[in-house]
């Protein structure tokens, strides 16, 4: 007395055009997404896993007026910046230990 549902085979060819096309769209999204998460995550490892290279500059291979004692110290784009407790800030470049510029704080 009832009327039954056809039978379905799962196959692609029974669902609609709409909802095929809709299926590879959410399976080649999801793909993508895999290959995008996995990709970020390779060069994470990579780039956490990479030898850093050491800084081989030491504050005293610098050349301080007499009785200027150090209170900072750093290393900015191949520029060395020394900061003295006299209040200036002195600027040398890395590689050949000059002087290049210095300021003072007031």
């Amino acid at each position: 007395m009832g009327v039954e549902p056809p039978e379905t085979s799962g196959t692609e060819g029974d669902l609609p055009p709409q909802l095929r096309w809709l299926k590879r769209l959410v399976t080649v999204l999801t793909v993508s997404m895999i290959g995008g998460v996995l990709a970020i995550t390779v060069l994470l490892v990579i780039r956490l896993n990479a030898d850093t290279a050491p800084v081989v500059i030491a504050p005293g291979d610098f050349v301080l007026p007499e009785g200027v004692g150090l209170v900072g110290f750093s290393i900015v784009d191949g520029r060395t910046v020394i900061v003295g407790d006299d209040g200036v800030i002195r600027i040398y470049d890395s590689e050949s230990r000059v002087l290049m510029r210095d300021f003072t704080i007031d």
